[in-house]
């Protein structure tokens, strides 16, 4: 491909989950699909070389390949081929954050753990390698065992091994490869030395010990491993080595003749330890608390240079446009990355025909808050659309039908929360129980910043601790971005924030010590005390670098991975980027957002589902509609649960669900029952999978809460408790109250799900920025969080249905799907012939009058002679039909609600081809919504027309 055959900007995306089960021959077959559909860019999940067996590709062990998993370079050559012939460009999520370790698959890990301090790559890892726990100096803490040390060791699962081909001799804990340091060969085979064919091997080996640790002492390892990798081509001398490495291990019952093991072990960079001990006294930064996914430096020169260099060479032959940074706020200096970025990116870009390189398009997963913008001296596109998802999501949740919700969540539950104290709980819960290890660091830290001034060496490491957890607690960003360039207004408006929260919640007269905290977090320590600042500026930088990076963390578990799955009013309000305090969006917010990012980032990524989502988009879209029938919802949910009471297990006295939990589970089975109701009826292997798919939702939303059981301490008796009274409640379902009941509420609920899913399709694809479609999601996505939302897509259903002769007979399918990827694809044709009107087009809102002026957003798009009108409905639950009938039955309801502010004409619906005349009072809303809830009218001699 030439550097100019392929679009730079996309015009839209389409996110493809790779892994073993869909290849890239397998996406290859369904790229043309994508083309007749309007897609322009491919946006991929992480395609190099990851952990096996890898689901997600974020687990990343090798930079510098592609991931085998997926396909040889022949089927990743044809996929690029492919994609060059579809005219598709290509967007990869990248991970700069961390890495995939432990097993036997990293080789910057392994090295660290092999040679320690004196590895190459031991600054390449966020190791703390002189923390307070004298017996992990020097060292690197691996919770990797199923069981206490002792027990692991005596038990005989902790072996050594020699690898024939290599010439090495590792430890082996199962899968997990545990190098053995070069010093330590001798000793381990010194049973050979009287053996002529190894004696001399061994004498050299000890002869070079010295130099083992100098400069050249690797290439010296490494030539004396090939010795004996040559001299073990003799099975004999193999036999010979393995029988050495077997008196090593330790006999059954006999304690004592395990402590040579131990010994050794000792000897090395790394400490085995119980995985239970990874949240107190771990000392690498991880991903979150995942324990085999470790913090990299990616603010250092030469990782950066190692992690990008074969993305580069990507991006200069075209194969790659694009790069979507995965957990942008996990590094340390997230601006100075994607400075660095951005110039690697743009210097790597081929040239066109005129010699000018494309722009890299770059975006940035980050979570923001309500009121939070992306700061403008970030040099990318945008964000990954979080933040748009949770805004739109809004327009379809009814004020006063969600406060209703609330009162009736608490009195079933037997809860009576405030809400913001529970999220000051949910955080002080995962700082001490998941990132307890994280805040011993920044307190270590901050102690040895503290006892370098006078006045403030009397601070004691226990209160700074508690500084520390109180104003983590109170953070309501996701992170600040303070570095030595300065500090923002934002930032430091967050950081007061912080520190009024802490103050209200800090017991003692010592308020001083927020004070100083206060002044290292925003650095005016630098000015108040330049005197401490001078002498400990490099760690003072330091800890607040990491204190950042540790808020994200604090933030995600805490709220998303938290709380979410504990306040469970209403589900669909509670998504990756939403604001439990904030869950509704008037339509002039909708419009003030839309007209900010058409200033600021004109071509960042909307989202309306992702593979992180707690729910697929019209799951949760169909959701949104019980706020619209709060009182009728409250009947059924007390109906239910008289009916399955007796159905109810228990777990150590209480019922298992617990009635938090099975209010969530209601709120499942409606949310995501098939469009076509009675299938699960009429066949029991549908009814199967889909009582494992909530079994599977039902363990992992509870671990989250943290409440009955978690990830840390499985209650298997609640667990099993609750997942038999799933498959209880959809026994006999011919003659079972609960499924009759559910099959007669769905009906208005489903329709107004689909309502609100075409609303939100419309909206998403005509807003300013770029459009993003998660795979499969053109039909009806009614899934829950992954896994669920990542199972395999039915292609071949979805390119019959592409080929739809018409309007008509979509709408006739429409619960099949084939209504909602026609107006996908009537969009994304729109969107193709007139990119500038989507890229530069201004954002006009249009004014309503009339009596359902509260229930229509209207917006126009102009860029030169090209136009669109958009027009939208939310919140009309209360006209929706039922299940009979057709699917829209017409908006006679507005009555005489127009548009104002219309220029006069005939305009045509790009998604219908009505025809719509309007005069010199606007456009009547009956006449343009009579065929579905939504309509983008074209004026009929503008530049797009067809």
């Amino acid at each position: 491909m030439s550097g100019h055959s392929l679009r730079s900007v996309p015009v839209s995306t389409y996110r493809l989950q790779f892994n073993r089960d869909f290849t890239f021959d397998q996406a290859s077959d369904v790229l043309p699909y994508l083309a007749r559909l309007g897609i322009t860019h491919v946006y991929s999940s992480p395609f190099l070389a990851a952990r096996a067996g890898s689901s997600h590709g974020y687990d990343v062990v090798d930079y510098g390949k592609i991931n085998p998993e997926l396909g040889d370079a022949a089927s990743f050559e044809r996929f690029c081929r492919t994609l060059a012939a579809e005219r598709l460009g290509l967007i990869l999520d990248f991970v700069p954050n961390h890495m995939g370790i432990g097993k036997a698959d990293n080789a910057w890990w392994l090295d660290v753990l092999e040679w320690g301090e004196a590895s190459p790559y031991a600054g390449y890892f966020d190791i703390d390698w002189s923390p307070p726990k004298r017996d992990l100096e020097h060292k690197v803490l691996l919770p990797i065992l199923g069981s206490t040390y002792g027990d692991t060791l005596v038990s005989g699962e902790i072996a050594l091994k020699f690898e024939r081909s290599g010439g090495h001799i590792d430890f082996w804990y199962h899968d997990h490869r545990l190098p053995l340091r070069p010093l330590d060969y001798p000793a381990v085979l010194a049973e050979l030395a009287a053996n002529p064919v190894f004696a001399d091997l061994l004498d050299r080996w000890r002869a070079a010990a010295p130099s083992l640790g100098a400069p050249g002492g690797r290439d010296l390892a490494a030539a004396l491993k090939q010795s004996l990798a040559d001299a073990a081509r003799d099975p004999d001398a193999t036999y010979l080595i393995d029988a050495a490495l077997a008196q090593w291990q330790g006999r059954a019952g006999d304690l004592r003749s395990f402590a040579p093991l131990h010994e050794l072990l000792e000897r090395q960079a790394y400490r085995l330890a119980y995985w239970k001990t990874a949240s107190d006294e771990i000392n690498y930064r991880r991903f979150f608390d995942i324990d085999d996914l470790a913090g990299i430096r990616m603010d250092q020169p030469a990782v950066f240079r190692d992690a990008h260099e074969f993305v580069g060479r990507l991006l200069a032959a075209d194969r790659l446009q694009g790069l979507r940074i995965d957990h942008v706020d996990g590094l340390a200096d997230p601006q100075r990355y994607l400075r660095r970025l951005h110039a690697f990116a743009a210097a790597c870009m081929p040239r066109s025909d005129d010699g000018r390189r494309a722009r890299p398009y770059i975006l940035v997963e980050k979570i923001l808050a309500r009121d939070e913008s992306l700061p403008r001296s970030w040099p990318v596109a945008g964000t990954t659309g979080y933040d748009y998802l949770a805004l739109a999501n809004g327009l379809f949740i009814d004020a006063a039908g969600y406060a209703k919700l609330q009162r009736f969540f608490s009195r079933f539950a037997g809860l009576h929360l405030d809400l913001a104290q529970e999220i000051y709980a949910c955080r002080r819960l995962v700082v001490e129980r998941s990132f307890a290890s994280e805040l011993t660091y920044l307190a270590n830290a901050l102690v040895d910043i503290a006892e370098a001034d006078w006045f403030t060496r009397d601070f004691t490491r226990k209160r700074l601790r508690d500084a520390l957890t109180e104003i983590v607690s109170g953070f309501a960003v996701y992170r600040t971005y303070v570095t030595e360039r300065g500090t923002s207004q934002a930032d430091r408006a967050a950081i007061d924030a912080a520190i009024e929260v802490a103050t209200g919640h800090w017991v003692g007269t010592d308020t001083e010590i927020l004070k100083f905290l206060h002044g290292l977090l925003t650095l005016d320590i630098a000015k108040a005390n330049p005197d401490h600042y001078d002498t400990k500026k490099d760690a003072i930088l330091r800890f607040v670098a990491r204190f950042q990076q540790y808020t994200g963390a604090i933030a995600a578990k805490a709220i998303e991975d938290t709380l979410f799955y504990r306040f469970v009013p209403l589900v669909s309000a509670h998504e990756v980027g939403a604001s439990p305090l904030h869950p509704t969006t008037t339509i002039d917010e909708y419009h003030a957002d839309a007209a900010a990012r058409l200033a600021a980032h004109p071509l960042g990524m909307l989202a309306s589902a992702t593979h992180d989502t707690k729910r697929g988009e019209d799951t949760r879209a169909r959701l949104d509609a019980l706020s619209e029938m709060p009182d009728e919802w409250a009947r059924r949910v007390a109906r239910w649960h008289v009916y399955n009471r007796a159905r109810l297990g228990e777990a150590g006295g209480s019922p298992a669900p617990s009635l938090r939990d099975e209010y969530l589970l209601y709120q499942s089975i409606v949310g995501t029952w098939p469009m076509q109701a009675a299938g699960l009826l009429r066949s029991a292997e549908a009814r199967r999978v889909y009582v494992e798919r909530l079994k599977a939702y039902a363990v992992k939303s509870s671990r989250e809460a943290k409440l009955e059981t978690s990830w840390v301490a499985p209650n298997a008796a609640y667990e099993n408790g609750y997942c038999r009274f799933i498959d209880a409640i959809f026994e006999n379902p011919g003659d079972n109250r609960f499924i009759d009941s559910v099959l007669r509420f769905l009906p208005r609920l489903r329709r107004l799900g689909a309502f609100n899913g075409l609303t939100q399709l419309v909206l998403k694809a005509t807003a300013p920025g770029v459009p993003d479609f998660y795979q499969g999601s053109e039909f009806w996505d009614l899934s829950l969080v992954d896994p669920d939302n990542r199972r395999p897509v039915d292609y071949r259903a979805r390119i019959a249905a592409l080929a739809a002769p018409d309007f008509a007979t979509a709408l006739m399918r429409w619960r099949e799907g084939w209504l909602k990827q026609w107006v996908t694809h009537r969009l994304l044709d729109l969107r193709n012939r007139t990119p500038d009107l989507f890229r530069n087009g201004t954002y006009e809102a249009v004014t309503i009058a009339g009596p359902a002026e509260k229930s229509i957003l209207a917006f126009q798009r102009r860029n030169g002679a090209a136009a669109i009108l958009v027009i939208a409905c939310r919140l009309v639950g209360d006209k929706a039909p039922g299940d009979l009938g057709p699917f829209w039955p017409g908006a006679q309801f507005l009555g005489q609600t127009r548009l104002e502010g219309v220029a006069p004409g005939r305009w045509i619906d790009r998604l219908t081809d009505l025809v719509i005349d309007a005069g010199e009072s606007g456009v009547a809303l009956s006449e343009a919504l009579s065929h579905l809830p939504v309509a983008v009218l074209g004026a009929e001699t503008n530049a797009e027309g067809r």
